[in-house]
This record gives structure tokens, sequence and C-alpha cells, in this order.
């Protein structure tokens, strides 16, 4: 007989599916109603019109086979929904009448943001949101339990470093060390101390006093007035909300952001992914000594590191997003004869190349200084205008990986062609010594 040649495969290995938190059908029992609602803003009028002809018995007819409906809907698509940890991927298969299978390969993940709303936290859950490099829209799984997402959180980023499957189970969430937390009354001061929220203020009470002095009507100086006096209050109110109780940690799967009010979001920036990190410095903190650091990360929306801290403080915080690099303390100015380009404004354009970093900063009230590894740099570009051309100056471009865009600008002519061929080197040699872009590296 001929041999078994089945005898000595192994069988493959078991893929256990697993389905969503069973509060999830409440939250997904609303899209039907979402569609009626959606219907309604975008045709009020006939809306208005269907509404009118319906009487009592009909609208609780209505209501009866509405409930019903959307409640079938929730239960259907979390029936349908499953998500599986295998070997080599993350699984996620979902869609009730068009299926749709996500395959999420483990070493592309770059970061696992763990997210509660409101109403998620008094029910105990969260959102699990996974950033994968070149995709633009995150995955997620909303909801699981907040225990689980925690510890499948945990699983994915100790399976992105590598760890076997076997072992990634017992890894546990890496230990964070506390760098930074945002008291709340230095939050709402730095504020109140914003340019935008006096900017909004100034609006709400210069457009009331004009329309009362030339058409003394009430009504209109109110139905200004309130929308302005509101939206002055929603953009503090909202920035205050998202960034109460901030913290930052070090871990050794990058650094950990914490932050929220109503909604806690529990964020990481990956190491590695980082391509330009920018320090604000508005007008009216400057006294105080405060900052704001700003990042950009590839492939991800991440975009606070810091909302309001100390300088000093804060610079500690950049040195662990870029490890090696110094904040520059002395920034040259463009020649004297940039003011003929730009009147004024030019004396706030400066500019500092180290060892580490491309850095310029722009601005005179709000101060911002953005800082570009050498590693993140994948092109360098020379512009020069006519009226530049004249007064032979040229602004030279780096450009980031995270398809964002850094200018020095208004440098001699002279000074710009030697930067340009001095940074293409700089990032050649610096992407050769960058370290790997890893979950859990040291």
């Amino acid at each position: 007989m001929p041999p078994d040649l089945d005898a000595g495969a192994s069988a493959p290995p078991t893929v256990t599916e697993r389905r969503l938190h069973p509060v999830t059908p409440f939250r997904r029992a609303w899209a039907p109603v979402a569609v009626l609602a959606g219907w309604a803003a975008h045709d009020p009028n006939s809306a208005q019109e269907q509404l009118a002809r319906l009487t009592g018995t009909m609208l609780l007819l209505g209501l009866a086979v509405l409930v019903p409906v959307a409640g079938l809907y929730g239960f259907l698509s979390w029936w349908f929904t499953h998500f599986a940890v295998t070997d080599s991927e993350l699984r996620i298969r979902t869609g009730l009448l068009f299926r749709r299978t996500a395959h999420i390969r483990l070493e592309r993940i770059q970061a696992v943001d763990v997210s509660r709303p409101l109403l998620a936290r008094v029910a105990g859950v969260a959102k699990l949101r996974i950033d994968v490099v070149g995709a633009d829209k995150k995955d997620e799984l909303a909801f699981l339990g907040e225990q689980e997402a925690r510890a499948l959180r945990a699983q994915l980023l100790a399976r992105a470093a590598g760890f076997a499957p076997e072992t990634a189970r017992e890894v546990g969430e890496a230990p964070a060390r506390e760098l930074l937390r945002v008291p709340p009354r230095a939050l709402a001061l730095s504020l109140a101390l914003t340019g935008a929220t006096w900017g909004s203020l100034c609006a709400a009470l210069v457009v009331p006093t004009v329309l009362w002095l030339t058409t003394h009507n009430l009504w209109t100086v109110l139905a200004t007035a309130l929308p302005l006096f509101g939206a002055a209050g929603a953009r503090s109110a909202g920035r205050f909300a998202g960034e109460f109780d901030w913290r930052v940690g070090e871990s050794p799967d990058g650094l950990r952001i914490d932050h929220g009010l109503l909604d806690r979001t529990h964020e990481t920036v990956p190491p590695g992914r980082v391509q330009t990190v920018r320090i604000v410095e508005p007008l009216l903190w400057r006294r105080l000594g405060w900052v704001r650091v700003e990042l950009d990360v590839a492939g991800s929306a991440n975009s606070v590191l810091v909302p309001v801290a100390p300088r000093a403080i804060a610079e500690s915080v950049v040195a662990r997003v870029l490890p090696g690099v110094t904040v520059p303390q002395e920034l040259s100015r463009p020649p004297l004869r940039a003011r003929w380009c730009v009147p004024v404004w030019w004396r706030g354009h400066r500019l500092a190349v180290t060892g580490a970093v491309f850095a310029t900063r722009h601005g005179l009230l709000r101060r911002r200084l953005s800082l570009v590894p050498h590693a993140k740099v994948q092109s360098v570009r020379l512009s020069q205008g006519p009226w530049r051309r004249l007064w032979r100056l040229a602004d030279i471009h780096v450009d980031t990986g995270a398809d964002k865009t850094v200018t020095a600008r208004l440098r001699d002519a002279q000074e710009a062609a030697r930067l340009l061929h001095a940074q293409a080197e700089r990032s050649r040699t610096g992407r050769r010594d960058a370290r790997p872009d890893r979950w859990m590296t040291g």
C-alpha cells in the first residue's frame, strides 16, 4: 500500500472566534432610527408634511413596528460579527447583508487605543481601535468588556512585538511610568489665555453691538449674540472636556496618553512613528512659561502630546519621544533684507540644524517650533519666486512621512543651496542609523 502522506502532517490550529459584548446590540439598534432622522434632516419640509398627516394611532403603530425592527437589526448585526486572533493576524468578520472580513497582519499593527465613551463607562465596556501601517481608516471592535479590551490590547501589542502566541497571552499590559499629569486648574487657565477664546468672545461682543447700533432690533441682536456666545463657550468647554486629566506615561510599547472627562480615551504614541514635534507658545502663555506640544504621527490621528505644561517639563517629554534630541535654544534669523519680502513678520522666522533635527520656528504672537528628525525627512525642496530671487532669498521645504511639510522661510539663497545638499546627506545617514519601528524594544 502507498504510504499515507497525511499521517505525519499536523492538523491546522483551531481558531476560536469570539463575539462582542452583549450590550452591543443596543448601540447598533439606533441605525434604523438614524436613517429616518437623516431623511428628515435632508428634506425637512417633506418630513413635516408626512408627520402632519399621521394620526395618533398611526404614530403608535409606527413605533410598534420601528422598535422591534431596530432591536432585531441590532441583534442580528451583533450576532454576525466575530473576531479572532490567529498566529499571524487579527480577523474581523462583519456584515448582515453584505459580508466584510478584515485581515489585519499583527506585525503591521502600530497602535491599539482603548476608548470609553460616557455611556460605555456606565455599562463597563470599551471600544478598541486598531491603527495599522498604511491604512487610512482604523478598524475597531465596539464594544468589549473593559477587562477583555485591555487584555486583547496587551496581547495584540505583544504579538506585534514578535512574542510567540502562547507567550503573548501571558505578557499582559506593560507597566507604565507616569511622566506628566496636567492639573484641571492649569488646563482651564490655559484655555482662558488662548487667543482663539478671546477672539470668539470679542466677536460675540462686537458683532451684536454693531447690529444694535445699525438696526435697533432686539431680536436680531439676540439671534446673533446667542450663537456667538454659545460657540465661544462650546469651543473652550469641548477642549476642556477632551483634555481633562491628561496623563502621559512611558512604557516599553511607547508613550501612553490617557485623557477625557466624559469620554475617556487611552492612546499610544508608537515608537519610531513620530515624524514631527511642534512646540507651540501662545503670546499670553509666555509670562507663565507654558507651552503646548503637538505631534505628526505617520498613519495616525494622534496630534497632541501635551496640552499645556511648563517648558522644561514639556521638553523632557519631547526627549522621550525623540531620544537623543535636545530642543535647540539658539535659532538664526533671516537676513535683514528679508523685511522687504515679509514686513514685520520676517522676525518670527528662525532656523537651526543640529546633528539630530531640522528645526524651524515661525510666528510672533503664537510661536511654533517644529522639530523634524533627520531620519524622518522624505524629501528636501528649494523654492524661490521672482521677488525673493531679486532679494537673493529662498525657502527650504522638508517633507515628512506624515504627508506634512516643514518650511524654513526667507533664508539667504546661498545658505539655502548649502542646506539643500547637506540636509539630503543628513537624511540618508539618519535613516541608516534610525531605531526600528518596533514595539517593546527597550
